[in-house]
């Protein structure tokens, strides 16, 4: 049985509440929208994109998605966003060619999604952009960073920006607001099982 008086609990409690509230108070509106990296080897990177993207429409705020990896591939996400009509969807042709090994195709193909995506970002029309899976197109050099990160600088000053996929290069861990590191514990794919409907893509 705890000893500890709930008079003296409550007390503490209110000073870590108002300590945090003078923290908060503190803090500055960068007056721009923020670059977000969801990066490493763990599971939840697209997936916390696309969370950031229902706050957003929570807000009423326009929101474009460009993926750069998926192709035809159908996602539970996209079929969603596609039936509420309230996102810009741009799929990335069929995909990479990783059986094929066409370098010269995957390079067109990612520099026309990413210059789709340079274009929204400058627009003024968009409070949000998710780039998913281009922290790959980049590790392949597909892609150029110093283009990238060019293209996060050209940005609208309201546009905000996910940016995911493994292995996000330092340049742009640096440049960003926000880097998030999904670590892997456990997964299923080691025991087995395949992906599965609603829970992997």
């Amino acid at each position: 049985m705890s000893d500890a008086d709930p008079q003296d609990h409550k007390e503490k409690m209110q000073q870590r509440q108002a300590e945090q509230r003078a923290k908060v108070a503190e803090l500055q509106d960068p007056e721009k929208g923020l670059v977000l990296v969801h990066t490493g080897p763990g599971k939840g990177k697209s997936s916390s994109a696309f969370g950031v993207v229902v706050r957003a429409l929570g807000w009423k705020q326009r929101v474009g998605v460009v993926q750069f990896i998926k192709g035809k591939w159908k996602t539970g996400e996209r079929l969603f966003f596609e039936q509420l009509d309230e996102v810009t969807w741009h799929t990335m042709g069929e995909g990479f060619t990783w059986d094929t090994q066409d370098r010269n195709r995957d390079i067109a193909a990612a520099e026309a999604a990413f210059g789709k995506a340079r274009e929204m970002m400058a627009s003024g029309e968009y409070d949000l952009v998710v780039m998913d899976e281009i922290n790959i197109a980049i590790r392949y050099e597909y892609l150029k960073i110093e283009d990238v990160i060019a293209g996060l600088d050209a940005r609208d000053k309201r546009t905000a920006v996910v940016l995911t996929g493994r292995d996000a290069r330092p340049e742009l861990c640096d440049y960003a607001d926000l880097v998030t590191e999904m670590s892997e514990v456990k997964h299923p794919f080691k025991a087995g099982i395949k992906a599965q409907r609603g829970v992997d893509y």
